[in-house]
């Protein structure tokens, strides 16, 4: 009965959150049937650590973000090492409105794809994290660094990016 209850509340909150699964499983894969894959080992390692969960200690979405984070950071090396890593695909990205054409999107949203798709797997885990809003704090407690490293690490990535889009919108148009 109460392993039911445990169960029952587990599907209730990954219900609730599983948007996390589906964004970082969409970041770190690179095709549908590895983007499935992924889904499937993050469920079964939320599920098997989900008795080590601690309410008391933070929320839910964190505590599933560093897991999530941690398989798929794990799967992407294996997948590095056996050397089947791939450019990460535009419709790994959300396109979001704005005030430009969409050829001009279309261009910004293919520099922002190739910067993100350099970026070493802690770094895209960090980006993935500021895009949600998350608060230097929640991200630090989710990757295991301090505040000060995710500023200083986000400081470079921004400056880098900035220095690389400058650079394209020079060298494109």
């Amino acid at each position: 009965m109460i392993v039911g209850q445990h169960q029952r509340h587990f599907v209730a909150l990954l219900r609730e959150h599983r948007g996390i699964v589906f964004k970082v499983a969409g970041l770190y894969s690179r095709s549908v049937a590895d983007r499935e894959d992924l889904v499937q080992e993050i469920g079964t390692q939320l599920w098997r650590s989900f008795g080590r969960y601690d309410a008391a200690r933070g929320k839910f979405s964190t505590w599933m973000y560093r897991i999530a984070l941690n398989v798929a950071i794990s799967q992407a090396r294996r997948w590095r090492e056996a050397d089947r890593l791939e450019p990460l695909e535009m419709h790994h990205l959300e396109t979001v409105g704005g005030g430009e054409s969409i050829r001009e999107q279309d261009e910004r949203l293919a520099a922002l794809h190739a910067f993100i798709g350099q970026l070493d797997a802690l770094n895209r885990a960090l980006i993935l994290l500021y895009l949600e809003d998350r608060s230097y704090a929640e991200m630090a407690e989710i990757l295991g660094i301090s505040e000060t490293n995710v500023a200083t690490k986000l400081g470079r990535i921004k400056q880098k990016l900035r220095g690389q889009m400058a650079g394209a919108a020079t060298t494109g148009a």
